[in-house]
């Protein structure tokens, strides 16, 4: 389970980031994303899934979150 960096970019979108694996991509989609809720499994622009439990309320970003990589 890698940590990773999470912090948004100046248009909007959330960059995701893996220090150890030097990857850094963008977030293209978030399967729980509300005021309530933030996570489930997160898909980048690469086709690579993760996943975290969501986590609520949600983060305030730059955050650094433990992932999984989901199957």
């Amino acid at each position: 389970m890698p940590n990773v960096m999470i912090r948004r970019k100046p248009d909007g979108g959330l960059l995701f980031y893996i220090a150890k694996k030097d990857q850094e991509d963008v977030i293209s989609k978030v399967e729980v994303d509300n005021e309530e809720q933030w996570g489930g499994e997160v898909e980048l622009t690469d086709g690579s899934r993760y996943y975290i439990d969501p986590v609520s309320p949600p983060p305030r970003f730059p955050t650094t979150l433990r992932f999984k990589r989901a199957v």
